[in-house]
């Protein structure tokens, strides 16, 4: 008896053949592949961990390293800021006004750093293993919210000891922090798509960083900006955030429809241009790192 060649295009299935997984492109730009990433959920879980590990592994100073920076950066602009260019804070402690500022903005410049080199970064894995890609920046943006939640804590202790009880604004704070996550990650996609193909991008990020950090009102308050340009600055969204963060903290005055409005436009438009950019690329990742 002779045995019939094997088909490579019957998709009959056999019998005790092993299961196969078969991966498949995804189809449109903007799409997401929601199954995949609820599937490798606990993969971004061991990722931050991971990241946290080996960021204060053999470090001095530990985890105080997420608590000096910006305590430090406070003292200074306290100095400058306050005491030299005498810049007015509504009222409130300079100190606690600036601190109440660097805690998301701290977060979204590490968060921002570390998801642009995330997908080189991660080249090794990439290059050896299939998972959804998006994982990488996702991952890279949420390891930042341990230095966050650590910072917060030194920011409520500052509030007890200048005596500053939070207004019932207070609920809406979890609302500015996830615009400041997603504000990181529509800026992250872009740089670590971008990355992977030109290289100075890794360059150009601390840069950005610094010129945003300048572009918002960290050491001082929205309204030493002219009127004229309040539209044109409030595109920027972290000025939503820190605006946001001090009237829901000290109580300070609330941030204008129209910011937050223009401020989540911008988010949303970096995101889905940056996902429809990440998409189209991501196939070529494993080739180009």
């Amino acid at each position: 008896m002779t045995e019939r060649p094997l088909d490579p295009w019957d998709q009959t299935p056999k019998a005790n053949s092993p299961s196969m997984i078969v991966i498949e492109a995804k189809r449109g730009l903007i799409k997401l592949d929601w199954r995949s990433l609820w599937e490798y959920r606990e993969l971004i879980y061991f990722m931050v961990w991971r990241d946290v590990k080996a960021r204060y592994k053999q470090a001095a100073l530990g985890v105080a390293w997420a608590i000096l920076q910006p305590l430090l950066t406070m003292v200074i602009f306290t100095v400058i800021f306050s005491h030299v260019a005498q810049v007015p804070s509504h009222g409130i402690s300079y100190p606690i006004f600036a601190f109440a500022a660097l805690v998301p903005w701290t977060y979204f410049s590490q968060a921002v750093s570390r998801t642009g080199v995330g997908v080189v970064g991660t080249a090794n894995l990439i290059s050896k293993v299939y998972f959804p890609r998006l994982i990488i920046p996702l991952s890279a943006a949420a390891t930042p919210l341990v230095d966050f939640v650590l910072a917060f804590i030194v920011l409520l202790g500052l509030m007890v000891w200048y005596q500053h009880v939070p207004p019932a604004e207070l609920v809406f704070l979890p609302a500015f922090t996830l615009m400041a996550f997603l504000a990181a990650i529509a800026i992250g996609i872009w740089l670590s798509a971008l990355n992977v193909r030109y290289r100075d991008v890794q360059y150009l990020i601390p840069f950005l960083v610094q010129t945003g950090m300048l572009a918002s009102p960290v050491a001082y308050p929205v309204s030493l900006v002219p009127a004229q340009w309040q539209s044109i600055y409030a595109l920027n969204p972290m000025v939503a955030v820190i605006e946001g963060f001090r009237w829901c903290l000290l109580g300070a005055p609330a941030p204008s429809f129209e910011m937050i409005s223009l401020g989540m436009l911008t988010t949303l438009v970096f995101l889905l241009g940056g996902v429809a950019y990440f998409n189209a690329t991501e196939r070529t990742f494993a080739d180009i790192v």
